[in-house]
């Protein structure tokens, strides 16, 4: 039997180390797509991104993505992806972007809430902890600003609202991609994803008013975008989750703030102060708490019960 343990603990290492690389991956794409939506509206540029990792999928899988059960799964995905999307997008139209951000990396609580009350599974300690100081980093890295804004009397505005409503909606992305992924069926089960959410961006077009200017810098965003941030990364991610839980799987994916701070002041269009740096320190220990603590915690709790040589 310990043979097995150490295969599936070594399987889970893999997986955690993929999705980290993942993470840094999309918070170097933060300044790509900040640049690219000067050129074009959107959803013109969701539509975009989507269509050509769409397509690179649809390449990989093949008949693949019409294997039993795949096309109901994937398409649920892709509803629950596409509403992350508009959610956090819409949102930012009413909203402070250090609040919108703040909000919807509130996804890193409500994975382990949703977890408990769905599934009814409790957290470890480690777990916890590294929520706890993850989010509160969160609280600190983004800034939440108080300042007032146009018809806010105080409260929360329909923009916040949204964000929150965009952190819930990822949580649920998380937790299904945990329940559907399997070792097998990765590549079918994003493929069907990705032309869902093609789909559905391109449907909103005519409703919204639209921007396009083709450009050098726009072409490289959609090609990297759609290509290793949405075809590749959710295939990645996929693949991890099929091998590691929910709720590290949203412990890890709160880095993504701290690569996209780190990228942001490295190439000048930021500069980050004490608070700043405090809570991208706080993520780093809450992710490493989540990873080392149990782990560590058992390991001397076994010791301590070995009988003397």
């Amino acid at each position: 039997m310990e043979p097995v343990s150490e295969g599936r603990e070594g399987a889970q290492w893999k997986a955690d180390g993929a999705l980290v690389l993942l993470t840094v991956f999309w918070g170097l794409t933060f300044v790509v797509v900040k640049d690219a939506l000067a050129f074009a509206d959107p959803f013109t540029f969701l539509t975009l991104r989507f269509v050509v990792g769409a397509a690179v999928m649809a390449l990989i899988a093949r008949g693949r993505m019409f294997a039993p059960g795949i096309l109901s799964k994937g398409l649920l995905l892709g509803v629950v992806l596409f509403l992350c999307f508009v959610l956090q997008t819409v949102g930012l139209t009413d909203t402070t972007p250090s609040r919108a951000a703040f909000l919807t990396g509130l996804n890193v609580l409500f994975v382990p809430l949703m977890s408990m009350v769905l599934l009814k599974r409790l957290p470890r300690w480690g777990t916890a902890v590294g929520v706890v100081l993850a989010a509160v980093g969160l609280y600190w890295l983004t800034r939440p600003t108080e300042e007032a804004l146009p018809g806010d009397l105080g409260g929360f505005r329909l923009g916040d609202w949204l964000s929150i409503g965009c952190a819930v909606a990822y949580a649920g992305h998380i937790l299904l991609t945990e329940r559907f992924a399997t070792k097998d069926n990765a590549v079918g089960l994003v493929s069907v994803q990705l032309v869902g959410v093609a789909v559905m961006s391109a449907l909103c077009l005519p409703f919204v008013e639209r921007k396009l200017e083709w450009t050098p810098p726009l072409v490289g965003a959609v090609l990297a975008c759609g290509v290793l941030a949405s075809a590749v990364a959710i295939l990645v991610q996929t693949w991890g989750q099929a091998r590691t839980s929910a709720v590290r799987a949203a412990l890890i994916f709160a880095l993504e703030p701290v690569f996209a701070s780190a990228y942001s002041v490295a190439v000048g269009r930021e500069v980050l102060g004490p608070k700043e740096w405090l809570g991208g320190a706080l993520i780093v220990v809450g992710v490493f708490a989540s990873e080392l603590g149990t782990a560590v915690w058992d390991g001397w709790r076994a010791r301590g019960r070995t009988p003397a040589a």
